[in-house]
């Protein structure tokens, strides 16, 4: 006969074995004489995770532009959808012929020059009436000063008008628009001015002809962007707007 009392006094940690000395119960999830893994099984051997990449590291990491868990960093993606620099290697622009992915195409040479025109024909007929009652335009000083002052208005005038929308009165007649190469949003103030200063100071300093000539030229030449000297300087490029 057992002399045990079950109403006695039980032993310390109340006669059970302490739970973290438990043995694993069947259906827990966990096999039998294995740890558990604290964060989910592995990936088996053979999935895409554990595969190399054609130079280096592996398949399934973060690409370009993503962060940790998949967003792009500060909610933005790499310049033009195209690479780390914004470079694109096909030489086509973004979808729709616009630098930037929904950006219109780029603006046509045809429309352009007459925007163009249509600005300096527009300044320098100000000027002309400005400089008309101080001086004759049949001499020199009168054409010079006439010049001159148109230079200054045309800076003045394309500064204010690009920094506003990214159109001169010009531009708005033919359809096109100046735009901010990184974004396809207007003209920012410091690039509206370098844009204008980079097109006008130039002509004053040297041989106004053959400056825009060479400016006109380059951008001719320039792929895929078609981005005069100007447009260099102030990291911009002319869309359609039609």
């Amino acid at each position: 006969m057992s002399t045990h009392d079950p109403s006695g006094p039980q032993p310390e940690g109340g006669g059970q074995p302490s739970s973290d000395k438990q043995s694993p119960q069947p259906g827990d999830g966990t096999p039998e004489g294995k740890p558990s893994e604290p964060y989910g099984s592995p990936p088996p051997a053979d999935s895409p995770q554990d595969r190399p990449g054609a130079y280096g590291g592996t398949f399934g990491g973060p690409s370009y532009g993503q962060g940790p868990f998949g967003q792009a960093p500060y909610g933005q993606q790499p310049p033009y959808g195209q690479g780390p620099s914004g470079y694109d290697p096909t030489g086509h622009g973004a979808p729709g012929g616009g630098p930037v992915p929904g950006m219109p195409p780029i603006g046509s040479w045809p429309n352009r020059i007459l925007a163009r025109l249509i600005d300096y024909l527009l300044v320098q007929v100000v000027a002309v009436l400005i400089v008309l009652p101080f001086a004759s335009l049949s001499d020199r000083s009168g054409s010079a000063g006439a010049f001159w002052l148109a230079c200054a208005l045309y800076l003045i005038y394309e500064g204010l008008m690009l920094g506003r929308d990214g159109q001169t009165l010009g531009k708005k007649a033919m359809k096109v628009r100046v735009a901010m190469l990184v974004d396809g949003n207007s003209p920012t103030q410091p690039a509206a001015w370098t844009r204008a200063a980079v097109y006008i100071l130039p002509a004053v300093l040297c041989c106004a002809g053959l400056w825009w000539l060479i400016d006109g030229l380059f951008g001719v030449f320039d792929k895929p962007y078609r981005q005069c000297i100007h447009d260099k300087a102030a990291k911009t490029v002319v869309v359609s707007t039609a």
